[in-house]
């Protein structure tokens, strides 16, 4: 005979199955079920827990009258149990056969899984340890008893223990909205479980020629890091969702020694600046706004550095995200201090260094210890109305470097390229980047005309520009730009090259003087 409770579609609890790799709660949780006098059945360690708490339990192997085998790896795959779980209550002929072969209902799934993300998040875990984490008779369970909700509470997170009792002390049993919400939560867990498993077996996957790249199907999973107080504007919700790997050297892995908490833009910002500082070995600063640079320079000390990447647009830095390669001392610190700054990054930063930024309570201080780890291989993924875009990551800079003018540029001059030619590859299309001496002079980002884009860096630079080197991140598709650049007074460039009119290109040069190489890899970035 199965009970219902006052509420429609509700039936009393009189059972429950726990089994939890997560004991966070469950001693506290399972005596509250004792106590409404709900029958607990267990499994192996977690039996042990709540016996040892002075709680009755019955195992699962008393009520399958088979015990457990294989090290565990089959404790609840049993129609016993899953029979107790799946019965439709207002079925009769569900009841007619749980009463036929004694099959007692199971009211309440309480399973959390085995710790797959911690083990593979340890240092040095082996594949069969990997393996012998993923667990199969868990989410066998959880989805058993979301699939039956109706009937069923499920749950998987600790967070969930206090609401449940209240509900079951206040009705005897759960509400329907509230048992459908926690198995909403299961097959989100589940599926998050599963992709975590998928995601880091293909890296694991031995035969790497074999690698399909992309397959025919995909699934990502993150976990939340934060929410957010807004998205890029203020009427906008939004929430930071991090990646789960054993090595991160993004923002993610960052931590923040003062200030408010990250927004939206900051985090976004913050990311490209971190990007643009990976192509540097060398003591390196960015400065910038809006994901696109708008100062950068490398030098002997940090505070060279910064000091260049300042003069380079000191107006734009102004409320901007700061990067650095280096510890923050205190010389650099001061002067950074001069300034409004939104976010400053950094390896880390000297004692005397925050002492410095102390007064200023707002602003963000980010130690991220692994900012000049190079990045490695992977995904990038833009986000469209019905669909995701899915690409490898840009990490590599050229195919070749080729000479294609009667002149030649300097050593100085092909450092300044290759600096230049780094920093061009993250700024937002159509771009240029005007350097010299190992620090910008002019960026011009994001116009529809790569010819807009330089006239943009020359009109709006503080600078003068001759005996500088330029950089496009794609090809000149005619001769203007070598004219414009002439005009300024610039001595080399470095550009892809592939445009069915090079030739005039190369023709200009030869005209003006100037030096070209191209590199044989576009970087457009959108």
């Amino acid at each position: 005979m199965v009970a219902r409770n006052k509420e429609k579609g509700g039936f009393m609890i009189k059972r429950a199955l726990i089994s939890v790799s997560n004991k966070k709660g469950i001693v506290e949780f399972a005596k509250q079920l004792s106590e409404l006098g709900i029958e607990i059945i267990s499994t192996g360690g977690t039996a042990k827990v709540l016996r040892d708490s002075g709680l009755s339990i019955k195992d699962v192997s008393e009520v399958t009258g088979f015990p457990e085998c294989l090290d565990g790896r089959v404790k609840t795959l049993h129609p016993l149990i899953h029979g107790g779980i799946l019965a439709v209550r207002d079925k009769s002929e569900h009841i007619e056969t749980l009463n036929k072969l004694d099959m007692p209902t199971i009211d309440m799934v309480v399973v959390n899984l085995y710790p797959f993300k911690e083990t593979i998040l340890k240092d040095g875990v082996t594949l069969e340890k990997a393996i012998e984490n993923i667990d199969i008779g868990g989410p066998t369970m959880l989805r058993s008893a979301a699939k039956n909700y109706n009937d069923v509470t499920v749950i998987v997170e600790p967070e969930d223990y206090e609401r449940i009792i209240f509900e079951i002390t206040d009705k005897g049993s759960t509400k329907l909205t509230t048992r459908q919400k926690l198995a909403t939560k299961v097959f989100e867990h589940t599926c998050h479980y599963d992709a975590l498993i998928a995601s880091y077996l293909k890296q694991v996957q031995q035969d790497k020629e074999d690698k399909e790249e992309f397959p025919k199907t995909i699934t990502f999973t993150y976990e939340k890091a934060q929410d957010l107080r807004y998205g890029e504007n203020p009427h906008q919700n939004a929430a930071f969702y991090r990646e789960i790997k054993n090595k991160s050297d993004g923002l993610a892995e960052g931590i923040q020694l003062q200030g408010k908490e990250l927004s939206f833009n900051n985090i976004n910002d913050s990311n490209s600046a971190i990007e643009l500082l990976k192509e540097f070995d060398e003591p390196t600063v960015v400065a910038l706004k809006h994901t696109n640079p708008c100062g950068v320079a490398s030098a002997e000390t940090l505070y060279e550095a910064y000091k260049k990447a300042y003069e380079a647009d000191s107006q734009s830095i102004f409320g901007g995200i700061v990067a650095a390669n280096r510890i923050i001392d205190v010389q650099t610190a001061i002067m950074m201090n001069e300034i409004f700054l939104e976010t400053i990054i950094a390896p880390d930063f000297t004692d005397e260094a925050q002492k410095i930024f102390k007064n200023k309570k707002n602003l963000r201080l980010i130690r991220l210890p692994n900012i000049t780890e190079k990045l490695e291989s992977g995904y990038d993924i833009k986000k469209n109305i019905d669909g995701i875009l899915i690409q490898s990551r840009n990490i590599d800079l050229v195919s070749s470097i080729t000479r294609v003018t009667k002149y030649s540029p300097s050593a100085e001059q092909m450092r300044d390229l290759d600096f230049a030619f780094k920093i061009v590859k993250h700024v937002k299309s159509n771009a240029i980047v005007i350097a010299k001496n190992q620090q910008t002079l002019a960026i011009g980002p994001g116009q529809t005309s790569r010819i807009w884009a330089l006239q943009n860096a020359i009109r709006n630079t503080m600078h003068n520009l001759v005996g500088s080197v330029l950089a496009s991140d794609a090809f000149f598709p005619f001769r203007d730009c070598v004219d414009e650049a002439k005009k300024a007074g610039i001595l080399a460039i470095i550009q892809p090259g592939g445009s069915v009119k090079d030739e005039d290109s190369i023709k200009a040069c030869n005209e003006a003087g100037i030096s070209m190489v191209f590199t044989g890899m576009r970087h457009f970035r959108h």
